[in-house]
């Protein structure tokens, strides 16, 4: 049987450069980079060559980076840091309401400090899931101390319009954030020209390993760290350092940095060829996202009238690997709050599906997956009690 993997959102392969790099870290040159001898030397040393490439991806500088252990630490680290260390300003919020549930959560968990947080709301402006800068800007009070944006949706992968909105924030006003985690090493990211203050990403986006990310925070913004420690990561971010894993994101960071194009072209030519070959030989599918702003490996879409986990089982039954959702609601069996945020209803909202490609898949691979799901398709609706509804109805 064919083996077609499309759930890159969930879990990228190392790509060979990048594990070759990390593969001294954990052998000959395992010191420690606090050490103050020979031993912690090469690893210090590598660590902050990482720094530097990271930097290099976003456009920020090296001592801006913070490394985390994933994005979900990077988001909560901004959101809960950099709120707490200015609530002597106020204690405002606003997110958008497509946010990752590390950073809605995260809001939330602050509203039991004393914190209010004001959700902008997605349905009445746009339902590609775009936010509205001027509801932005509107959400905005004398007491915001952050907002946070993500840049690009991980369900969806509509590309958000940040620097219309940082321009629409008032000078010396909230710190801006943005969860760059979908978006960073998959399409061009500087944080100058976005107007942000703080960004967050994760290298198993882009190639590099489970269990790395990074925070950027523009130099003068204050941030709290989320645990009490020692002095690394100046103070911010205190734990012994992950060296192989900071390496392989190091080496990710400096590889997606040097393709970023050639990739975009391969996985959008890729991208096109599957949404237009759902969209053509199965009816009653729906685009999910922004049709032309979106992230070049994303095709997401809703399958009415049938549901995504009974989708993805059968898929794999013939090889394919996809999603329903993000990684982080796929099981739980709920229709996504993104969707939901678009306007789309709950029983289409069920049927969503989610496939993101990568630099291994192929026309080829394309091809096997629009000759697969619509007899997927056409199997479940068969059994659906939904489909058939809706045959009666249109017989009138």
């Amino acid at each position: 049987m064919r083996k077609v993997y499309m759930d890159h959102v969930a879990a990228m392969p190392l790509l060979p450069d990048v594990r070759e790099a990390m593969l001294p870290f954990l052998d000959e040159l395992f010191g420690n980079p606090q050490s103050l001898h020979a031993w912690g030397d090469g690893a210090r040393d590598a660590m902050e060559n990482a720094r530097e490439q990271v930097a290099a991806l976003i456009g920020g500088n090296a001592e801006e980076i913070i490394f985390t252990s994933c994005g979900t630490e990077s988001n909560n680290m901004a959101i809960k840091g950099i709120a707490r260390a200015r609530a002597d300003k106020g204690r405002h919020i606003v997110i958008s309401a497509i946010e990752h549930f590390s950073v809605m959560n995260a809001a939330r968990a602050l509203q039991k400090e004393g914190f209010e947080v004001t959700v902008v709301p997605v349905v009445p402006v746009d339902a590609y899931g775009m936010v509205d800068p001027d509801e932005v800007a509107r959400s905005v009070r004398s007491d915001t101390v952050l907002v946070s944006i993500m840049h690009a949706n991980g369900e969806v992968g509509t590309i958000e319009p940040l620097a219309e909105i940082s321009r629409k924030l008032p000078k010396g006003g909230p710190v801006f954030h943005s969860d760059a985690i979908a978006s960073a090493g998959n399409i061009r990211v500087d944080v100058k020209e976005l107007g942000v203050d703080a960004l967050s990403l994760a290298g198993n986006q882009f190639y590099g390993p489970r269990g790395s990310g990074a925070l950027w925070v523009r130099r003068g913004v204050r941030i709290l760290p989320l645990m009490e420690g020692g002095i690394q990561e100046g103070g911010r971010r205190p734990g012994t350092e992950d060296v192989p894993a900071i390496v392989g994101l190091g080496k990710a960071a400096e590889l997606a940095g040097q393709n970023l194009e050639d990739r975009m072209a391969q996985l959008g030519g890729l991208r096109d060829k599957l949404i237009q070959g759902v969209l053509n030989t199965i009816e009653h599918s729906i685009l999910t996202g922004h049709p032309t702003q979106r992230l070049p490996h994303y095709a997401s879409f809703c399958l009415k009238f049938i549901e995504g986990e009974a989708i993805l089982m059968l898929l794999n039954s013939q090889g394919i690997a996809a999603a329903s959702g993000s990684a982080c609601t796929s099981r739980a069996l709920k229709a996504s709050h993104v969707l939901l945020a678009m306007g789309i209803s709950h029983e289409t909202a069920q049927g969503s599906t989610l496939f993101t490609l990568g630099l291994e898949n192929s026309e080829d691979d394309v091809d096997y997956v629009l000759e697969k799901l619509p007899a997927v398709v056409d199997r479940l609706r068969q059994m659906s009690p939904l489909y058939s509804k809706f045959l009666k109805e249109q017989r009138g």
